[in-house]
């Protein structure tokens, strides 16, 4: 699973749509693609997985309430060769080890929730500061698995997509039946309330 996938296959929505040819194969594409994007700017966030370890860097925050160094994150749930290192001398080489912390929330394992937060504990060899970018994390970032209310937001919503082009002014059903639907270009109402839960807010400390 790549970063920012689509979180549905063809064969996928197909199947929900119960369609049993290929001829509109690839505007189901387009519609799951548009759909996954729109669900990522919704709620602030991705579902796949780096392929490999890689390097994001971050800034820290100061938390008053903790006392403490706070650094937001991109999505984390595999905590194998996390390494997190601090610019020390602002010159672009990430060598100070910041070896104390806990990932925050601290019951995000439990709950089949990524990390987001790493919390600088006072015993580190090494504390960070607030300069912006200062922080390197190394680590496989995302989600292990994309969540099944995701897939199923995203089926709902990319067969309302690829149905717009079929319903003119985009509006569907027949109002004299009461089954007008107006199919605007962005997330409809159930796939809101579906994803609501995996909502991301990007605030400060």
């Amino acid at each position: 699973m790549a970063w920012a996938p689509d979180y549905l296959t063809v064969d996928e929505i197909k199947s929900y749509e119960r369609i049993d040819d290929d001829i509109d194969d690839s505007q189901l594409a387009r519609a799951i693609t548009t759909a996954s994007r729109a669900i990522d700017q919704t709620t602030g966030r991705q579902f796949g997985t780096t392929d490999a370890v890689e390097a994001r860097y971050f800034t820290a925050e100061w938390h008053r309430r903790r006392q403490r160094w706070v650094i937001t994150i991109d999505d984390v749930m595999n905590v194998t060769d996390l390494e997190v290192k601090f610019d020390t001398a602002d010159d672009g080489t990430y060598d100070g080890l910041i070896d104390h912390y806990q990932l925050k929330p601290v019951n995000a394992m439990q709950l089949g929730e990524p990390w987001t937060q790493i919390v600088v504990h006072p015993s580190s060899a090494v504390q960070p500061s607030a300069l912006e970018d200062a922080v390197e994390v190394t680590a496989t970032f995302g989600w292990l698995a994309v969540p099944e209310s995701i897939k199923q937001a995203c089926a709902l919503q990319a067969s309302r997509f690829a149905a717009r082009r079929d319903s003119p002014y985009g509006i569907a059903g027949s109002p004299d039946q009461g089954s007008e639907l107006r199919l605007l270009a962005k997330l409809d109402p159930d796939v809101v309330t579906s994803v609501r839960p995996f909502l991301r807010l990007w605030v400060a400390t």
